[in-house]
């Protein structure tokens, strides 16, 4: 009798080389296949560099001076599969999760699979593992993708991981991270969110500075690789050096972030500076001085101050460039990936944050213009650009806000905003008041369009399924079912509030 005769409510699931059975008490999400199969070829990448084998790598094959990897938090065993299944050069991994009915699948799975001599299962907490592993047992990698937020596995992770090891982590948690709950967000990172456009990048720098904060008490520190937000989460991929001097440089690679309550300017404010000492040639650390005044010198309306973020690069031009020769069109999500990836390596790594389009023209009621026209006009100054994978009419750029809002006041001068919409002291009628420093052409720069849409790449990813989500704890989110039940609990709280007022006045009528 096969197992799913013995198990009537067994589902069988098949991603890249693996197939896989869960009951559907144990959590997993279809729509982060592209979360899988982007960490596929990262650890394919990152493997290829580490080794120093003249020997190629295999996948499925057991490389005793391969990498070892740890997946923390495991459910079915899919993802530990697929990396023994899909990833060349693998010593070890270890299937860990702490729902005994989640490891009996892994069990299962592993022998399905046929990876027995590559995949170990374990039955025991993420933490304790890791806090047992950190002396004689570190790993190269280890993978952390938990359900919310990931914060209380940092301390056991960042002491567990090799020198020069890869750290993948993973939050859900974006609600958070994304500015509606800040008290949250500083309970669970350290960090201060903020509600504004950028707020995807916002949470990925907090969460960079988090895994920097807890580093940093071993005399470790982190190298991002590659960090990326999509859909609903965001997902870091940084390597892990000891080094008490270079732990010091932290304090210059964070930031607060002063963002303008009316326009939606911001500024960031460094915690610490170094510059090199002429005499010696010494690094020598300071303090940094002068923070913005108390309102926007854009529309004069007050700052929000969050933070601190990562202000230093979230990608590596090197290894980006080293990932792109790892796509293979095999992978189910290889339109995505190349489009996503193409667009990251065109993304400034210097330039911290972005502005919206709409931000900017919704700020002064004005039509909005081209993205075309605001880049053009921007590269016409002298000043560089881009896009970002987070957001499709993000303007990432090193030019000053008052350029910004000087090439918007420029286009408002031809197109006219409806005086109507102009309120005493609003953020817009402020700034247009104010005078046009810069010169502004819109005239067509030849880098305006990005190589990434000219090749006609799959740049910015629609939603993947209808009701789609970070699914719920321990359950496999496939079938009609779970979409139903969404469905159904969509409205809920506003349909029990209007119930309450309907029962509130059938009482008075009585």
């Amino acid at each position: 009798m096969d197992s799913n005769e013995e198990n009537p409510a067994s589902q069988e699931i098949s991603e890249g080389l693996a197939k896989i059975k869960t009951s559907g008490s144990v959590f997993y999400n279809p729509v982060q296949e592209f979360n899988r199969d982007l960490s596929i070829i990262v650890l394919n990448t990152f493997a290829k560099q580490l080794s120093q084998s003249e020997t190629p790598l295999n996948p499925g094959v057991k490389h005793e001076n391969g990498i070892s990897i740890l997946e923390a938090l495991s459910a079915t065993g899919l993802r530990s599969i697929r990396y023994a299944k899909e990833v060349k050069g693998v010593k070890e991994i270890i299937a860990n999760d702490i729902s005994s009915k989640a490891v009996e699948d892994i069990r299962r799975n592993v022998c399905d699979n046929g990876v027995n001599d590559l995949v170990v299962p374990s039955h025991d907490d993420a933490t304790m593992l890791m806090y047992k592993c950190r002396k004689e047992r570190r790993f190269d990698v280890i993978d952390l993708d938990p359900y919310g937020c990931p914060s209380i596995f940092l301390d056991a992770a960042v002491q567990t991981i090799k020198e020069g090891g890869l750290l993948l982590v993973t939050a859900t948690d974006m609600a958070v991270l994304a500015g509606n709950s800040p008290e949250t967000c500083y309970s669970k990172y350290g960090a201060i969110s903020l509600r504004m456009k950028a707020c995807h990048e916002m949470a990925l720098r907090i969460l960079l500075q988090c895994i920097e904060s807890h580093a940093n008490r071993y005399g470790r520190y982190i190298v991002p690789l590659l960090s990326l937000s999509a859909d609903f989460y965001i997902r870091v991929f940084v390597r892990v050096f000891t080094s008490a001097k270079t732990c010091k440089q932290t304090l210059s690679k964070l930031s607060m972030v002063y963002h303008c309550t009316g326009c939606g300017s911001f500024q960031l404010q460094p915690l610490g500076t170094m510059r090199i000492n002429e005499k010696n040639r010494q690094m020598k650390y300071g303090l940094p001085t002068n923070p913005p005044g108390g309102s926007c010198e854009h529309c004069n309306h007050p700052y929000h101050l969050g933070g601190p973020i990562w202000n230093a690069p979230i990608h590596s031009s090197d290894f980006l460039n080293n990932l792109q020769t790892e796509v293979s069109e095999n992978f189910a999500t290889f339109k995505r990936i190349q489009g996503v990836l193409s667009v990251i390596s065109e993304e400034l790594i210097d330039v911290p944050l972005y502005y919206t389009l709409e931000q900017l023209s919704g700020t002064l009621h004005v039509e909005t213009p081209s993205m075309v026209a605001v880049r053009s006009a921007i590269l016409n100054s002298g000043y560089r650009v881009s896009y970002t994978h987070m957001n499709k009419t993000s303007i990432k750029t090193d030019a000053p806000g008052r350029l910004l809002w000087d090439i918007m006041r420029t286009w408002e001068s031809q197109h006219p905003v409806n005086q109507k919409r102009l309120v005493e002291n609003s953020p817009g009628t402020n700034i247009l008041a104010k005078k046009i420093e810069f010169g502004v052409s819109f005239e067509y720069h030849s880098e305006a369009s990005p190589e990434s849409k000219k090749l006609g790449f799959l740049r910015f990813q629609q939603n993947p399924m209808p009701n789609w989500g970070p699914g719920t704890r321990a359950t496999a989110m496939v079938g009609d079912n779970k979409l139903e039940k969404r469905k159904k609990n969509q409205g809920k709280r506003k349909r029990e509030q209007s119930d309450d007022n309907e029962n509130s006045e059938d009482n008075k009528n009585c």
